[in-house]
């Protein structure tokens, strides 16, 4: 045979070309095992802006794992790759890109803005799949989607005007969360919320109101038109339905006094300057009471036209110079230090402006309900299943949701005007005249609809639809169960009918050893590039499987991850031993010996005290890893192969199989070889979803001289 095997496992040199191999021999696509049973993963589609980090390692090893199992099991395995367009990231992206080169976006237009986001997009957006393809991930590239894809379009079209013909999607007048920074509405899942100390301010409005108000932003309460005070509070009690003239600094406003029973009478004193256009509780009071709305702020965080000296002025400079004012003139009674949360994009950080605005909405009662019942039934599984009690909290909550983003960049809704007309649709109407809407859809739109739009939806006839719909289990980070995971579910149920998945697992957060969060700031975030470069694919692919837990964070340090490229050793020098004896090839060369294995079958009347052991040892581990991997407890399965291999079938079996490989006994000798490599092979089949790389390399070794072996390990069976 001639075949020499190498000393050492040199991951570097070897983890691309395998990877190759297996892409190009059409083994990442479910037709390998076309007629068996679908399991099917969308993956979260990274942004299309992105660059690897060690969240997008922690859910492509998870999702590879499972893929590569149920490939195993002889299951059709099909995951689905793609990138998100990301809107509002992209746009910023190449904007600031374009101001470096002197260019503005408004000099150039939306046209031609929009074909400068695609040119940035075929340069730089394939290289987050690129980097991963470095981490293992084994989706069927063939069937790639990006969010803007014709295919997917059309998606976002029909389920626009689906929604629309159901009175599901409507346009009005509503508070919206603003961010100034972006120009844009968001969601109010996307606002954060950062503590701060503030200052509570108490003041009258005049000299002539009765009621002192509290307040951590006075430059609004130029736009009150109302002071709330609880019904139940005797200070109050007579004031309740008069209303007052009032002026500050020169502008002039009525001021009604309303009862509410949501006025807690214990914060401040108990008495709420009621601002309908800038507060999304104040502007339901305004509805609820016919209150006059004043806009005082604008949309690019100045203060309007509405407040006379102030108009033009940005909210803190107004702060200043009405506090000044309320000093002067003797009505500011106190400024008491608090700590308060300030509401933040969660994109650019900046802080969130509520206003009124003109926008498209979501009516999310409806779907919501089928969404809670989908889950209550049984019909998907949420793992952890602690999470279903946030999950239905934030169900019973939901708002109305703000689909439209003051973008270029994105999907363009698809609505047009004519004077008063109004058509809602797929395609343009005909005819002269028709403007379509300005605005595009909220990205979370396009990607509510991932699970069926990627496999041919709205074509119901579409061969991968009516394969792979629904998919089997939606993997991903808790933090976005809200942002897409219900939004998928409400979608799937309402647009296809069929829940888009089975089983939704929630992975945790990546932290740093000390459990801390991953921040530039603190200098402790890993490069899952770097760290690959360093240790290996399968280290790290281990390290971040082993000792995670669904719903839980999970903590990581190079430590770790250097104590798992030491096991990906241990398998390269316990195979590379095991080959070597078995063949008769020499130690020291590497060079393997002249001996094939020419079938697996063992001989049970030959079997020793030790092969017995190592044998029900290993039945048990195969029942144990399949058992809690079919149970999503990939930690356990990985810690069990991990203490069997090394300490069971290393440590103990190859120390005791070395006297029966050297007996006089020839079919015991030839019966103590099968079982090296019928359980190191099977052994191996088992840790492949976890080190991909490594279990292959060692397979294509074990090929040369035991020919029952498949091609690859990658098409290998699951050991029963």
């Amino acid at each position: 045979m001639n075949k020499t095997f190498s000393k050492t496992w040199q991951h570097s040199e070897i983890e691309s070309e395998l990877y190759q191999k297996w892409e190009s021999a059409g083994y990442f696509k479910p037709e390998i095992n076309f007629d068996g049973k679908p399991f099917v993963i969308a993956i979260p589609p990274p942004n299309v802006t992105g660059k690897l980090h060690i969240g997008h390692a922690m859910f492509a090893t998870l999702e590879d794992l499972m893929i590569r199992y149920h490939r195993l099991l002889g299951d059709a395995a099909l995951w689905i790759p793609g990138t998100d367009h990301a809107g509002i990231a992209t746009q910023t992206v190449v904007d600031k890109a374009l101001q470096k080169k002197g260019i503005r976006k408004n000099e150039i237009g939306r046209e031609k803005f929009v074909q400068e986001v695609w040119e940035w997009k075929d340069e730089y957006g394939g290289k987050i799949t690129e980097q991963l393809r470095a981490l293992g991930a084994s989706c069927d590239w063939n069937r790639e989607r990006f969010t803007l894809d014709g295919g997917l379009s059309n998606a976002v079209r029909e389920a626009f005007t689906h929604l629309y013909n159901k009175d599901l999607i409507y346009r009005g007048e509503y508070i919206v969360n603003w961010c100034p920074k972006c120009g844009t509405a968001i969601a109010d899942d996307e606002v954060e919320h950062q503590e701060q100390k503030a200052k509570l301010y108490y003041f009258k409005y005049d000299k002539n109101f009765p009621i002192t108000i509290a307040t951590t932003r006075p430059e609004t309460k130029l736009g009150d038109t109302a002071v709330a005070v609880n019904p139940g509070d005797d200070r109050y009690r007579e004031l309740v339905g008069k209303e007052f003239d009032i002026e500050i600094d020169g502008v002039k406003r009525k001021i009604k006094i309303i009862a509410n029973r949501a006025i807690d009478s214990k914060f401040g004193t108990g008495a709420v300057g009621v601002t309908p256009s800038h507060s999304m509780i104040d502007w339901k009071m305004a509805e609820d009471h016919g209150l006059e709305k004043i806009k005082v702020i604008d949309e690019h965080g100045r203060m309007a036209e509405s407040v006379g000296e102030y108009a033009g002025m940005k909210v803190l400079e107004a702060r200043e110079k009405l506090v000044k004012f309320l000093k002067k003139e003797d009505l500011l009674e106190k400024v008491q230090e608090i700590d308060n949360n300030l509401s933040v994009c969660y994109r650019c950080g900046g802080a969130i402006e509520p206003l009124p605005s003109l926008q498209w909405f979501v009516k999310m009662k409806p779907l919501a309900e089928k969404a809670k019942e989908a889950v209550k039934s049984g019909e998907i599984k949420i793992i952890p299943k602690r999470f279903e009690k946030v999950y239905f909290h934030w169900l019973d909550n939901i708002r109305d949701w703000c689909i439209s983003r003051q973008l270029w960049w994105g999907h363009r809704i698809p609505v047009w005007y004519k004077g008063e007309e109004i058509h809602v649709g797929k395609e343009a109407p005909s005819g002269e005249g028709w403007k379509q809407d300005e605005d595009v859809l909220d990205t979370w739109f396009s990607s509510a609809l991932w699970p069926f739009s990627t496999l041919g939806w709205p074509d119901e006839k579409a061969a991968d639809y009516k394969k792979f719909y629904p998919t089997t289990v939606m993997e991903t980070g808790y933090d976005i169960l809200f942002f897409w995971v219900a939004r998928m579910i409400m979608m799937g149920l309402e647009l296809t009918g069929e829940a888009p998945f089975e089983t939704v697992y929630l992975h945790g957060l990546v932290r740093d050893e000390q459990n801390r969060k991953m921040s530039k700031s603190l200098g402790n975030v890993l490069d899952p590039l770097d760290i690959i470069a360093k240790y290996g694919t399968d280290a790290l692919r281990i390290g971040l499987v082993v000792g995670s837990t669904p719903g839980q964070d999970i903590a990581v340090g190079e430590s770790k991850i250097k104590g798992f490229r030491n096991f990906t050793n241990k398998i390269w020098n316990a195979s590379r031993f095991v080959s070597l004896r078995v063949t008769g090839g020499d130690l020291q060369s590497g060079e393997l010996g002249e001996s094939k294995i020419g079938d697996l079958k063992i001989d049970e009347k030959l079997l020793t005290d030790a092969d017995k052991k190592i044998i029900e040892e290993h039945k048990e581990t195969v029942k144990s890893v399949t058992e809690n991997i079919n149970k999503f407890k990939f930690s356990f399965a990985g810690e069990k192969l991990y203490e069997y291999f090394w300490h069971s079938f290393c440590d103990r079996y190859i120390e005791e199989s070395k006297e029966q490989l050297e007996a006089d006994n020839l079919e015991l000798a030839a019966n103590t070889k099968k079982i090296l490599i019928k359980i190191l092979s099977e052994t191996l089949v088992m840790l492949h979803p976890y080190a991909p790389f490594v279990t292959e390399a060692v397979w294509q070794e074990l090929k040369v001289f035991t020919p029952e072996l498949s091609e690859s390990i990658i098409i290998s069976r699951w050991p029963e």
